[in-house]
């Protein structure tokens, strides 16, 4: 029986979490893994040619054993993994909710590692009254924009997917793509939104033949094929004027309390 290398390789692990118990109590597996049989040798080809893998951070937005978003996000990483990229799985399970007090949290601090880590994340989450759940939200709030010099989000490119209970929407994908670009990451074009999510997987955990299971492999896809096409240059392109003139100026980049702080010495006082 196969089983994740690390906590962060779960997706190969067999059988995953999330699948269910069978009459007999065993844990439900599927015979063949799907993902085995996808026609990716141009991309993966493609991706032999780097010197080292593209690493690509997957995080998803439930907590529950069954949470299809996490399914969906297993889905993910092993077509990642497929193409030969070095996939690392986030486990949101015991991260606080966000604050100013718990920086030093071992949760938190492993978050803000694997994104300064990696290359490229996949993001999936529910669809909760329209929107994106609280677990997703508080993860990607956890990531800040800037820690001293350190940019854990800026150029990396991003791909993301959400499940609905219901009908497709896509609310939950657009403001992903709001919150990415606000993070100063490169937003892939595609998308994928998995409607009546609770039908679409085996009870081994795994995505029922289907477009939308098709549309995951396409979006999977163009993020590895743009994280090959645009990483190359991500030095040249987040070389911005403003950060160059701060660091000529200030000898480093600057925290937004460190800017905020200067801002206040140059007004003037009533006294002045």
């Amino acid at each position: 029986m196969a089983s994740a290398t690390d906590g962060y390789k779960v997706y190969r692990a067999s059988p995953i979490p999330g699948a269910e118990t069978l009459a007999d109590g065993s844990k439900a597996v599927d015979g063949e893994d799907w993902v085995q049989g996808l026609d990716l040798d141009a991309v993966t080809k493609m991706h032999e040619a780097r010197s080292e893998k593209i690493k690509i951070l997957v995080l998803y937005g439930s907590l529950r054993e069954r949470s299809f978003s996490k399914l969906m996000a297993f889905e993910a990483a092993r077509i990642l993994d497929r193409i030969g990229c070095d996939v690392k799985v986030y486990d949101p399970q015991g991260l606080p909710v966000k604050d100013d007090i718990q920086h030093n949290h071992p949760k938190v601090q492993e978050l803000r590692d694997l994104s300064t880590w990696s290359e490229a994340q996949f993001w999936c989450s529910p669809e909760q009254h329209g929107n994106i759940t609280a677990v997703m939200k508080n993860q990607i709030d956890w990531i800040p924009l800037s820690t001293g010099s350190v940019r854990p989000t800026q150029g990396r490119i991003l791909g993301f997917a959400q499940v609905n209970g219901g009908s497709q929407s896509f609310n939950t994908v657009n403001t992903l793509r709001i919150l990415g670009r606000w993070m100063r990451m490169f937003v892939i074009p595609n998308q994928s939104s998995l409607p009546l999510a609770w039908k679409s997987f085996t009870p081994a955990g795994r995505l029922k033949p289907s477009s939308n299971r098709d549309r995951i492999v396409d979006v999977c896809e163009e993020l590895v094929k743009v994280s090959m096409i645009v990483g190359p240059h991500m030095e040249f392109l987040n070389d911005r004027y403003s950060e160059r003139e701060e660091t000529r100026e200030k000898g480093r980049l600057l925290t937004q309390a460190e800017k905020e702080a200067d801002k206040d010495k140059a007004i003037p006082t009533a006294a002045d």
